[in-house]
């Protein structure tokens, strides 16, 4: 284990954020702490090659972050993690592996333990590309966890329902499908939310663009089939939607509409990416306005950037009703904040009642 000198405060004048970086390379720990210090907000105060000496550094350096590799010799990350949380529960802790099937799988267990969000390492130093897109998606998750701590320790409003005046209208169109846009926490505020639909989902075709990696998707639809008892799967180009399936966005294509002979089917393409996103929730959020019109319901979670913004005007042109995920409740409210700020949602609320009221808008409409 290794402790580093820390200093107090960033360039802007406010604390600097406290990170511990675990992993067993000494190579990637000493990336990592060089990158994190270039980007000027935060401290690296300690680091580990693995999960038993992280914990032994935990309550003499007091971390807000953790960056908690998967498989390290001793105790790995999957053990470490509840050991984390349960000494330092305010902790976050983002998961760090290599993308494999076995690891995707392992992440989205470790986000179901608690863990805030999770970065795929690249195979190795060689690929340039992938170790500048991993370093920039490092810096950018810190940074918006970052803003998230200091906004809510200082002057955060309690969890409430709000409604926009710009668009506060009754619900007459009965919806034909349910539209969710997720990034960082996306996972579990997604299983939450259908879990809350209960029997309800069933009337319905779901549709979910979640931003993460290809290999991860696939893993992803697996856990909603099993937690939720109902169809749910990357869909092919072309597929016609049905109620009582979820369809996931494969990472690294976007997910829209088409309409062929007056039915609605799922369009896969290789575009560029929107918003720095593929899949974006813009481009399914824009294709359904034009596909269903005011028959959408759509709701943005957790996650960083402004991601779904552009689409939502148009489904509010449209009719569509939006919800949105309030900002006590979400690990970064970049994506449902920038809806809100926009005059976009219906309601924002807390991320155990969106389901709920998906539910009554669902049932409500058709009763």
């Amino acid at each position: 284990m290794t402790t580093l000198p820390a200093s107090q405060m960033n360039t802007t004048g406010r604390p600097r954020i406290r990170v511990m970086i675990v992993d067993d390379s000494a190579v990637i720990r000493g990336l990592v702490a060089r990158w994190l210090t270039e980007a000027g907000e935060f401290d690296i105060v300690a680091t580990a090659s693995n999960g038993r000496l992280a914990l032994e550094a935990l309550d003499r350096h007091e971390p807000d972050i953790v960056l908690l590799d998967l498989d390290m010799p001793e105790m790995d990350g999957v053990d470490a993690l509840p050991l984390l949380l349960r000494r330092r529960p305010q902790v976050k802790i983002i998961v760090v592996s290599t993308l494999t099937q076995r690891n995707a799988q392992i992440s989205l267990k470790c986000l179901s333990l608690g863990a805030v969000d999770y970065l795929a390492k690249p195979e190795g130093q060689r690929q340039v590309a992938a170790v500048d897109e991993f370093r920039r998606d490092l810096v950018e998750k810190l940074k918006a966890l970052s803003s998230r701590r200091r906004h809510l320790s200082s002057d955060a409003a309690p969890a409430r329902s709000w409604r926009s005046a710009e668009t506060r209208k009754s619900i007459g169109s009965r919806p034909e499908c349910l539209l969710i846009g997720a990034s960082t926490g996306g996972p579990r505020a997604v299983e939450r939310v259908l879990l809350g639909l209960g029997p309800t989902i069933r009337r319905l075709p779901v549709l979910i663009v979640q931003h993460m990696p290809a290999m991860f998707t696939s893993v992803f639809a697996e856990h909603l089939r099993a937690q939720t008892g109902v169809t749910a799967c990357e869909p092919s180009h072309g597929e016609l939607l049905r109620p009582g399936t979820v369809f996931i966005a494969p990472g690294g294509r976007h997910m829209g509409l088409s309409v062929d002979r007056g039915y609605p089917a799922i369009r896969l393409d290789d575009g560029a990416p929107v918003n720095f996103c593929r899949p974006a929730v813009d481009v399914l959020f824009r294709d359904a306005a034009a596909a269903f019109g005011s028959a959408v319901l759509a709701v943005v979670l957790t996650g960083m950037g402004s991601d779904g913004t552009q689409g939502a005007r148009l489904l509010a042109q449209a009719g569509a009703t939006i919800l949105a995920q309030d900002e006590s409740t979400s690990i970064v409210w970049g994506m449902p904040g920038s809806i809100v700020k926009a005059g976009l949602a219906q309601d924002v609320l807390p991320l155990e009642a969106i389901g709920p009221a998906l539910k009554n808008y669902i049932i409500g409409s058709s009763s």
